[in-house]
């Protein structure tokens, strides 16, 4: 399976190695930058442009949830390997971690003094590494919201 993202807002997923298109995910209002799916594989999480990061279902064939809070575009996001934590990396400095079951924003992280590009959670642990435009990587422990270095 592949997810491509296109100029007209939409993601699209793929079966290999037959090229089907097996859905497609329209929602977003800006163009999308990065994609994750869920630890069990039956959802996806996308950001975008337009300062948000969606989940999608695949058994509903949409989205189920849309997740607002930063101030510019996100640039990554990354599933927990719990399932029930999206992390998100933005032009706005900060990163988030949502509470998918809450719906809302768990922690914003700060600390980087330019747009946090990247974004991945260690599984099975509360550490999170980020990557940012000030050419600096940072570790943080995701319960107390601070850096590790």
């Amino acid at each position: 399976i592949v997810v491509t993202g296109s100029d007209d807002h939409l993601w699209k997923m793929w079966a290999l190695p037959d090229g089907n298109i097996i859905m497609t995910g329209e929602g977003h209002t800006d163009w999308l930058s990065g994609c994750c799916f869920h630890p069990s594989g039956t959802q996806l999480v996308t950001s975008s442009g337009d300062t948000t990061v969606r989940i999608w279902d695949f058994s509903k064939r949409g989205c189920i949830l849309t997740l607002k809070g930063h101030a510019h575009p996100v640039w990554d996001c990354s599933w927990h390997s719990c399932g029930g934590f999206v992390a998100s990396a933005s032009m706005d400095k900060t990163s988030k971690i949502w509470d998918i079951n809450s719906e809302r924003c768990r922690y914003t992280m700060y600390g980087h003094k330019d747009s946090v590009n990247s974004i991945e959670l260690l599984p099975f642990s509360n550490t999170v590494l980020t990557s940012s435009a000030d050419k600096t990587l940072s570790l943080w422990d995701a319960r107390t919201v601070i850096s590790l270095f």
